[in-house]
């Protein structure tokens, strides 16, 4: 048995009237083209003027639960689409494309879960019809978390993060929906990960660090993706923009015990300090880590790293560079070894006038380039941001669409 038709209003110029047949991708569309307006007939009698023969007139998507994630369509039975519009209230309208006969226009983003729409559409003859229809509400939601902050002004080497409240089963299709345009043709890619949280994650980096004074959008244009049966659907799109600040690195030299901060091409602050006691769990990692946060004073137990009951301060100037746990911060009992030793339980640590300094400079989203025999290993890609530890083949072949084309450059491009 076929669906009931939607109630559909009909209007024309006097003299003729055209009836538009709404028809879709699913399974309903030879049930929308054979069934839903009984047989067609010769003639009608509408307000005194004759109908035009053999039109039907159907929705593809109907009644109050119509299954949400396919592109709405509208097909014509008879002569060329003039004008089609989706709208959907507060969420706005789906836009779309006529074909090349006239005969159909086709949404170019799918039907999201949980909205009622409103379809109306003309001929080139002034016939019009109209028809509603609402989709089934999603079962479970995915929602996810932006970084960097809307708005601000970030490093040179702070990438766009997105990390998921549920698994991501569907990768290409959320990747295709995320949306990157630059002011300044910048190259970069998407790559999916595990989120040291143990979420999925997905970041997109641009080949080299960012010039600075780039202006950068992101548009996830996710209302109505299906991640997959364990982590549900996007009810809503997402976007964040952000700016790119001064192009500052930070050189840690392990072996060597100090740390340079230059801006420009120019060394601005020469620190002696002290990391990671090397030889085991103590010890620093080594790569490239992004500044993810300055935190001011926090304190630090040395549990909530796997290191027993070694420590328990309150720590002035942190500045986290992993979520790990691995920090750089003013840490004046260790002033006898500044510049000469490795003495600390992971952490980067410095004078307090020299932690001042370095945290009145720096800015989150600056890169930490942290090189040296005295370390434990690389930062990881989800430990932080250690996407930077990637060769740019690897980085791109982290990418859900399998193709060199995931790396694009802006002004308007998309993933």
């Amino acid at each position: 048995m076929f669906p009931a038709r939607p109630r559909i209003r009909r209007s024309a110029p006097a003299g003729r009237r055209a009836r538009l047949a709404l028809t879709g991708p699913a399974a309903l569309l030879a049930a929308a083209l054979t069934a839903c307006a009984g047989a067609p007939t010769g003639s009608a009698e509408v307000g005194g003027d004759a109908e035009a023969p053999g039109a039907s007139v159907s929705v593809n998507l109907k009644g109050r639960a119509a299954a949400p994630g396919g592109p709405v369509k509208v097909t014509l039975a008879h002569g060329k689409l003039a004008t089609v519009s989706v709208t959907a209230g507060k969420n706005g309208a789906l836009a779309g494309k006529i074909s090349a006969d006239g005969r159909t226009w086709t949404s170019d983003r799918v039907a999201a879960p949980g909205t009622a729409y409103t379809v109306e559409a003309e001929d080139v003859d002034g016939g019009s019809d109209r028809a509603t229809f609402a989709t089934a509400e999603a079962e479970k939601v995915n929602k996810l978390l932006l970084a960097p902050g809307k708005n601000s002004t970030v490093g040179i080497a702070q990438p766009l993060s997105v990390v998921f409240d549920h698994p991501v089963k569907d990768k290409a299709a959320v990747e295709r929906a995320l949306k990157v345009s630059t002011s300044d043709d910048t190259e970069g890619s998407w790559g999916w990960l595990q989120d040291y949280s143990g979420k999925d994650r997905v970041d997109w980096r641009p080949k080299e660090y960012w010039k600075p004074g780039t202006k950068v959008t992101l548009d996830a244009q996710l209302n109505g993706v299906d991640t997959g049966a364990d982590g549900g659907w996007f009810v809503r799109d997402y976007t964040t923009t952000f700016t790119i600040g001064a192009a500052q690195v930070v050189k840690v030299d392990l072996d060597r015990s100090r740390l340079a901060l230059h801006r420009d091409g120019k060394q601005i602050l020469d620190i002696p300090m002290s990391a990671g006691t090397p030889g085991g769990e103590k010890a620093s990692w080594r790569g490239t880590a992004v500044l993810m946060s300055k935190e001011g004073t926090i304190n630090m137990r040395s549990e909530t790293v796997g290191l027993g009951d070694a420590y328990d301060k309150m720590v002035d100037y942190s500045m986290r560079l992993t979520w790990s746990g691995m920090y750089v911060h003013a840490a004046p009992w260790n002033a006898g070894v500044f510049g000469r030793a490795n003495r600390s339980s992971g952490c980067v640590g410095m004078s307090d006038a020299d932690a001042a300094a370095l945290y009145g400079q720096v800015r989150v989203g600056d890169p930490f380039e942290m090189t040296g025999t005295q370390a434990k290993g690389t930062v990881a890609e989800g430990n932080g941001y250690g996407a930077w530890n990637l060769s740019w083949e690897d980085w791109t072949a982290k990418s859900a669409l399998g193709r060199p084309g995931s790396a694009h450059r802006g002004p308007g491009a998309g993933a």
